[in-house]
């Protein structure tokens, strides 16, 4: 009797190893979206909210919001962000968040509301962001970086999670040359800090990768880091992502050599290509998404696939 016993309790953790290895090999899909919604409620939150009834069609594993909620013509108020805030919990899986420079950078302009860009970033990070949780109606499990980092501790935004062997990571890059203004001085010290923490959650990304072995690394964030770019140089000294991407992402993305995904927004046009270099060589291993936006209000579902394939499908707002 007891072989017996014995003999089904190995047969029944072989078939649970089975469906396991079965699961890994069918591969998943997330939805990412960004630059939305853009305009007034009365014009913006519809088509935004049908696109959000489309994404839960489409049931994706989660999806990733590349910052940017609101336009930058539009107040920064509580009431806005309380909208929005709403929004995500609309999405009946779990949704996440990394701000963009609309909602935080950009708010001093008077038709924004003249609001103090630091107290709105201090909202944000109150507002939107929850230790280990994500946002959505069913959150998952992330890991922030103010939990990770101590030395960090302001910066919940940066999170990191792992799925079916993929890693996933936010990095707080923001359009508006990422908040490096040499003429004020508060938004100096803010970009120094934030861009030390970037680093820093940039560099534990790859070392976590180096022990864990995924098939894919993964950065959400909000800036196109070429709008600092000219004629000779992609990153050159006042480009305020030269130190997170050009000095430490691409790098280490290269002595990495599997696959890495970028996925931002600010440029408001759907592009799938592989514009980074390093040393004058492309990265081959380095492929950049970015989603539409603005008036283009669609989604982009990512596929991927056993062995890091990847396929890109647009969703539009459901009728």
């Amino acid at each position: 009797m007891m072989k017996t016993t014995l003999l089904r309790a190995c047969l029944a953790f072989s078939l649970v190893l089975s469906m396991s290895a079965a699961c890994a090999q069918q591969g998943f899909s997330f939805v990412a979206l960004g630059d939305l919604p853009y305009g007034s409620p009365e014009k913006a939150y519809g088509p935004y909210r049908a696109l959000i009834d489309r994404i839960n069609q489409v049931a994706p594993a989660f999806s990733i919001h590349v910052g940017d909620f609101k336009s930058g013509s539009t107040l920064c108020s509580d009431e806005e962000f309380a909208n929005q805030r709403e929004h995500f919990q609309r999405f009946k899986g779990a949704v996440v968040y990394t701000p963009g420079d609309n909602e935080w950078t950009d708010c001093h302009r008077t038709n924004n509301g003249a609001y103090d860009p630091l107290e709105r970033l201090a909202a944000l990070r109150k507002g939107f962001f929850k230790p280990g949780q994500s946002l959505g109606s069913l959150p998952i499990r992330v890991q922030n970086q103010a939990e990770r980092m101590p030395a960090f501790a302001t910066y919940l935004e940066n999170l990191r999670w792992q799925h079916q062997g993929v890693q996933f990571n936010t990095v707080h890059i923001v359009g508006s040359n990422n908040n490096l203004e040499a003429r004020d001085a508060a938004a100096s010290k803010e970009f120094h800090e934030r861009n030390a923490a970037n680093v820093a959650w940039i560099e534990s990304a790859f070392a976590d990768a180096v022990a864990q072995n995924p098939s894919l690394i993964v950065f959400a964030f909000q800036a196109d880091v070429f709008e600092s770019k000219n004629m000779w140089e992609d990153f050159p000294g006042w480009s305020g992502f030269r130190k997170s991407v050009g000095e430490t992402l691409l790098p280490l993305a290269q002595r990495w050599g599997k696959p890495v995904l970028i996925v931002h927004g600010d440029s408001h046009r759907f592009k799938l290509d592989q514009p980074f270099m390093l040393n004058r060589q492309p990265l081959t291993n380095v492929t950049r998404l970015i989603v539409p936006g603005e008036t283009d209000v669609r989604a982009v579902k990512v596929t991927v696939q056993p062995g890091a394939a990847l396929s890109f499908e647009l969703i539009s707002p459901a009728p």
